[in-house]
């Protein structure tokens, strides 16, 4: 039996994991064990426990109670408690997702005492190293010895990097395996996607109707830190609900409820809050923000797992960033790159509102690449 430590921190990790540990249930029970390690970067129940609940995946046996923190003593203290973990389990790989201070921490934890590191969502880059997930996807990425690229953007951004893709096993750090293999978020969408549907109410507690309304979701520091940055947003989501009279729901990132009031002018602040096509809700669990997504006739966004999320679902998207990593969505066009400018967010939403339906070419793989992760894995034990 091979050990795996699977680390999950952030709520789009979590979701990662129900993937893979859905792949080693069904398909390699008795050939992967899986240790599941939570760091508690998220630590509100709306954004982590929920989706424990929701998807079925094994409660953590581990839950480091990590929570906020400056990058630098979060990814530290991270960093010490993966260790403890790492020396007592003993484990084949760690499995990491993604690009958080939690993937950091558990790449250079592994790394430093000879733990062959899995990442998953290898490969992607935004080019743009003020943000600290390019940081942490880079670091990551460099102590990896299996890397799974979701797309060919990714596997040849590797190849830039030095990356081989014809390496033989065994595998090292040294001698890294690279697979272009899909996404697991592509999996998750084609489980869960009609699952979604029977179990949320949002639609009907919002009382919204299948393509009458957008969707839209900010919370990177970058948007919400800035208070020129979160007004042009904001305006041009105000703007546009208004103009247009469609509903624009925005299930509010914590950290965004609390720079709103901070960062925002009072008059913007006031208009928003007497809007009645602004709809600002709490967080949603997985199952309803699925299912917003499935039904929203646009989204915007600068999270890049739900820019990809609005592409399985087929929605175009308005990406609320200077760049993305998701580079085939804006080139199929399916996507449009706004950054934080009230003239182009209006722009793009009146763009797709005049041309109807782009395409959505199958970039994101067959909806299997969690089973193809763990075959790797046991091929390279």
């Amino acid at each position: 039996m091979i050990k795996v430590v699977t680390i999950i921190g952030a709520r789009p990790q979590i979701i990662k994991a129900a993937a893979l540990s859905r792949a080693v249930r069904t398909k390699f029970a008795g050939q992967i064990k899986e240790v599941i390690v939570h760091t508690g970067q998220h630590y509100d129940k709306n954004m982590s426990k929920v989706f424990f609940d929701e998807m079925g995946i094994p409660e953590p046996d581990y839950n480091l109670g990590v929570g906020s923190g400056s990058h630098g003593s979060q990814t530290a203290f991270m960093l010490q408690k993966i260790e403890d973990v790492l020396i007592t389990e003993k484990p084949a790989f760690v499995v990491l997702f993604g690009d958080t201070n939690s993937t950091l921490a558990g790449s250079v934890a592994a790394a430093k005492i000879h733990i062959p590191v899995v990442h998953i969502e290898a490969g992607l880059r935004s080019f743009n190293k003020s943000m600290p997930e390019e940081i942490n996807r880079i670091v990551c990425d460099h102590t990896s010895t299996l890397l799974f690229t979701p797309t060919r953007a990714g596997l040849n951004n590797l190849i830039r990097e030095g990356f081989k893709p014809h390496n033989k096993p065994p595998y090292t750090s040294d001698n890294p395996g690279v697979f272009h293999c899909g996404d697991v978020m592509y999996d998750n969408s084609l489980y869960f996607g009609d699952m979604a549907e029977s179990k949320s109410d949002i639609l009907d507690k919002l009382n919204l109707t299948s393509d009458g309304f957008v969707l839209a979701t900010i919370h990177r520091d970058n948007n919400t830190d800035i208070p020129e940055r979160l007004s042009a947003i904001f305006e041009a989501l105000y703007r546009i609900a208004t103009e247009n009279e469609i509903d624009v729901v925005l299930p509010l990132h914590p950290r965004t409820a609390k720079m709103m009031k901070l960062n925002l002018n009072a008059d913007l602040y006031k208009k928003i809050e007497s809007s009645h096509h602004l709809m600002i809700v709490p967080p949603a669990s997985f199952f309803d923000i699925t299912t917003l997504e499935k039904n929203c006739k646009m989204v915007m966004t600068d999270s890049g797992g739900v820019q990809k999320e609005a592409y399985f679902f087929k929605k175009p998207v308005i990406i609320l960033r200077p760049e993305t990593e998701w580079v085939e969505i804006v080139e199929s066009g399916a996507g449009k790159i706004t950054d934080a400018d009230t003239k182009k967010i209006i722009e793009a939403y009146n763009y797709f509102e005049g041309t109807g339906m782009p395409e959505f070419p199958p970039v994101f793989g067959d909806g299997k690449a969690a089973e193809f992760i763990c075959g790797e894995i046991v091929k390279d034990s």
